[in-house]
């Protein structure tokens, strides 16, 4: 599976963005999509995951209430809104997927990753 995030950029404090990630080589259905993030100096961490089989979604406590993951099977494509974004956002984001379908907050659960979109959150 190659994957192909797109929607990064620029927007200021309690702005919004939308990204999302194209899958190409294999249907993106049968994998859980999910999505990290890694800012300057620090590791890459857990942002949102989708499941696959029963469309569980799964949250890091940071972004919850104000991200929202969902997926567009026909498109084979899985999308991140974020919402009321903060500087703290700041990130090269990056889409994942996986071939489990529950538990998805380990990045070692993730077989493909996409090359990963910068997202600026000016204060």
């Amino acid at each position: 599976v190659q994957l192909q995030a797109s929607g990064g950029g620029l927007v200021q404090a309690g702005g919004s963005l939308r990204l999302s990630c194209a899958a190409s080589g294999r249907t993106f259905s049968t994998y859980s999509g999910g999505w990290f993030r890694q800012a300057p100096g620090k590791e890459r961490e857990f942002v949102a995951a989708i499941s696959y089989r029963n469309g569980a979604t799964y949250y890091a406590d940071s972004v919850k209430g104000r991200f929202t993951i969902s997926r567009a099977s026909a498109k084979d494509t899985v999308y991140l809104q974020m919402n009321s974004l903060k500087p703290e956002d700041t990130a090269v984001y990056y889409c994942a997927a996986s071939g489990y379908y529950n538990d998805l907050y380990g990045k070692y659960k993730y077989d493909y990753w996409g090359q990963g979109t910068n997202v600026t959150v000016s204060s």
